[in-house]
């Protein structure tokens, strides 16, 4: 307990008390172990589950394991301290800033032949997006897009892991607050849409007309064979009355833990959490995980259950150092790879009436395969902007964007007034089945949370679907977006030193190496779940030679899709917290 914090010593009687305090011990006294509360629970609390991360996974696990068995007691370690309250793009403009550089960490080694290729075939792909190593994890810093993957989608997977995340994905969504764009305002008369569009950006007469011609003419693209609008994460009207705010995961498992108020190890049915608390292996016996060797000292487990809710790949370097006979751990290895296309029409082709807004967005969803199967995916996030006062719209746009991560800059809307502007992250699935592709030990590093090496190679499938996908991609911007009329243009970077977002529109397309992007994201499959011995995961989501292990997230992905991920995870989270409430008798 501080100074601040004591009945004896507040409020500047008999000395003026600490005048430095940080953030982060503000939020040790609230919400976090502070010293006195870690050593507490080390030394005290009998832990039924503990929670390595804090991301969409973790508090998906711990939302459930709360509302079936409220007696539970839950510690959530945190490697990272605490950054964002919220989702980025709910804060003030400046904070779009925050995406990239020391937001991200890189706990791997890159191969030599991942970031320099091989002479005797082109290659795009060099490196891999990294972990963001704050409270809240990559939920403060995501694109929130949420889609459903039918079962088609999800071809490679067991079908007991299907059933188990279809079940769920209702839960899932609910508890991410997805809706789709289409109907953020569909309950509105006609004159309150006119008097909300001049407030605000509007999911009005561009949605609508994108979402009218994709769906008409979607069978007319050569591999697309569904589009929707856009499921985003971003619905807080039940919560708090704001209709559109990206979810994120602190607020959540703050409100989920409760304020400590300098209280540590409560008595039952607890929800600590636990920051700065890196976690650098795990001790087992036997197959029993006994304790978790970390930066703030040893943590017994006692008789909990080890969740690992930490990503992708970080939980298969803490497995492969902690039970060196699990198998197959970083053998697999997928991901989405990238194109960025930013196109522009013209106004008059989509809205001949005059019917949009100020400032109108749309966003919608294509799904495509390579090959007439589902052996490789992509798919099309498709964001439309169309603004008339981009300047003085900058920061309420921000606020309603459906991807800030893939969207218009400045210059681009100010160079556009009488154009609509398209902006297409195009996602494909790199293919799971190169052996050429992989997570394994990096030897020469001695730090256990790093010493892995991460190698990727493109296999000659993975290039047809890249060209797949971006032929899709032109063939919506111009036959369909573009009414075939030859007035489809293309952004051109060119950045300068006074000017980053320089460029130019051109009627021509760009090249493969000008729209594909060198980094990977959504990466998966290192833990990958199935019903053969072979999977490091088994259907329980119980690490194969362990005894009470559990693995969630990305990491479990048997085959990637081309689907943005989280919604899945948190539905498959909710069905292990589901399993493990049953084991412990907790209410099913």
């Amino acid at each position: 307990m501080s100074a601040a914090a004591s009945d004896k010593l507040q409020h500047g009687f008999p000395t003026p008390g600490p005048q430095s305090p940080t953030s982060q011990e503000v939020m040790d006294h609230l919400f976090f172990l502070s010293n006195a509360g870690w050593k507490q629970a080390r030394e005290t609390v009998p832990y039924d589950h503990v929670i390595i991360g804090s991301g969409f996974c973790a508090l998906a696990f711990a939302q459930r394991t709360r509302e079936k068995h409220p007696q539970a007691n839950i510690l959530i370690v945190e490697r990272g301290s605490f950054f964002l309250p919220e989702h980025f793009q709910n804060l003030p403009l400046p904070f779009k800033n925050t995406i990239g550089g020391l937001s991200e960490t890189f706990p791997w080694t890159l191969s030599a032949k991942t970031v320099a290729g091989t002479p005797e075939q082109q290659r795009y792909i060099h490196w891999q997006h990294g972990m963001v190593p704050f409270f809240g994890g990559r939920s403060t810093l995501w694109s929130a897009w949420c889609p459903r993957p039918n079962v088609d989608e999800m071809d490679g997977w067991p079908r007991a892991t299907i059933g188990a995340a279809r079940e769920n994905f209702g839960t899932a969504e609910k508890l991410l607050r997805v809706k789709k764009v289409d109907e953020i305002d569909q309950q509105r008369s006609v004159a309150e849409a006119q008097a909300i569009a001049k407030t605000r950006p509007v999911y009005g007469a561009l949605q609508n007309t994108v979402q009218t011609l994709l769906k008409e003419q979607c069978a007319t693209i050569p591999g697309v064979y569904r589009t929707e609008a856009a499921p985003l994460a971003c619905n807080a009207e039940s919560v708090d009355g704001i209709d559109f705010q990206k979810f994120s995961t602190p607020g959540e498992l703050l409100a989920l833990a409760g304020v400590r108020l300098g209280s540590a190890g409560s008595a039952g049915g607890c929800i600590d959490i636990a920051t700065h608390c890196e976690v650098e292996k795990i001790l087992q016996q036997d197959g029993v995980a006994t304790a978790l060797q970390t930066s703030r000292g040893v943590l017994p487990l006692g008789n909990a259950n080890l969740i690992l809710a930490m990503g992708t790949l970080p939980p298969a370097t803490l497995v492969r150092n902690s039970f060196p006979q699990a198998p197959n751990v970083g053998e697999r290895f997928t991901a989405h790879f990238i194109t960025a296309i930013v196109a522009r029409v013209p106004k008059a082709l989509l809205d001949p009436n005059g019917d949009f807004g100020d400032l109108e967005l749309g966003a919608c969803y294509v799904a495509g395969v390579a090959n007439n199967d589902y052996k490789q995916q992509f798919h099309i996030q498709l964001s439309a902007l169309s603004d008339r006062h981009p300047e003085k719209n900058a920061g309420t746009a921000l606020r309603y964007m459906p991807d800030v991560v893939a969207t218009a800059t400045l210059t681009q809307l100010e160079t556009s007034p009488d154009h609509v502007v398209f902006v297409c992250a195009v996602l494909g699935e790199l293919d799971y089945r190169n052996s050429e592709s992989w997570f394994r030990g990096n030897p020469q590093d001695g730090n256990p949370t790093t010493n892995s090496l991460l190698q990727i190679q493109e296999t000659q499938a993975d290039l047809q679907t890249w060209d797949a996908m971006d032929a899709a991609t032109f063939d919506i911007l111009e036959r369909v977006l573009g009414k075939d009329a030859g007035q489809t243009e293309y952004w051109f970077s060119q950045p300068e030193p006074s000017n980053p977002d320089a460029g130019e529109w051109a009627g021509v397309r760009p090249t493969p190496a000008q729209r594909r992007v060198s980094g990977l994201v959504h990466e998966g499959s290192s833990l990958y779940i199935g019903d053969g011995e072979d999977a490091p995961v088994d259907l329980d989501y119980k690490l194969r030679s362990s005894a009470n292990v559990y693995v969630t997230g990305g990491c479990l992905w048997p085959q990637g899709g081309s689907w943005n991920p989280t919604m899945t995870m948190v539905a498959l989270a909710q069905d292990l917290a589901d399993k493990l409430a049953r084991k412990g008798g907790g209410d099913a």
